[in-house]
């Protein structure tokens, strides 16, 4: 079976386990909004995608506390390449945005079927370490520069 890998490529490194938690509490923030609908919950996550997606990752306060918690938990160590979590993070930030101007414009619908696909997302990688980013990379990457 041929496979075929294209992802963004980065010089930094992460621990897969960190990542994953940064997806579990991406999840249990998108279901907090859903039953609350408070939109400070989508303002933090929107700064934390966007801290998490730029050069400033190390202030991330969902990327804090998942370092915290690995640290106590009996794992392994698991460093990838930040690159592909990097760009699932500018994903993040647009979800998040396009969440945030929704229910500010009072469309609700749309901001919980777009959360709805950022928890889809964040789940996947949390429950089976499946990033829906490097699918999608290909299609971004082949709009951009071809």
């Amino acid at each position: 079976m041929k496979t075929y890998a294209f992802c963004p490529i980065s010089e930094r490194k992460i621990n897969e386990q960190v990542a994953r938690i940064n997806a579990a509490f991406t999840v249990l923030f998108l279901i907090v909004f859903a039953y609350t609908g408070s939109l400070w919950f989508m303002a933090f996550m929107v700064i934390d995608f966007l801290l998490r997606g730029s050069s400033l990752a190390q202030y991330s306060l969902v990327g804090i506390t998942s370092k915290q918690i690995v640290k106590l938990l009996p794992v392994e160590v698991q460093l990838i390449n930040a690159g592909p979590k990097i760009f699932a993070a500018r994903i993040g930030l647009l979800l998040t945005s396009v969440v945030l101007v929704a229910t500010l414009f009072g469309l609700n619908t749309l901001a919980l079927a777009v959360a709805g696909v950022l928890g889809l997302f964040s789940f996947l990688e949390a429950a089976f370490g499946f990033c829906v980013a490097c699918k999608i990379y290909p299609f971004v990457y082949g709009f951009f520069y071809k």
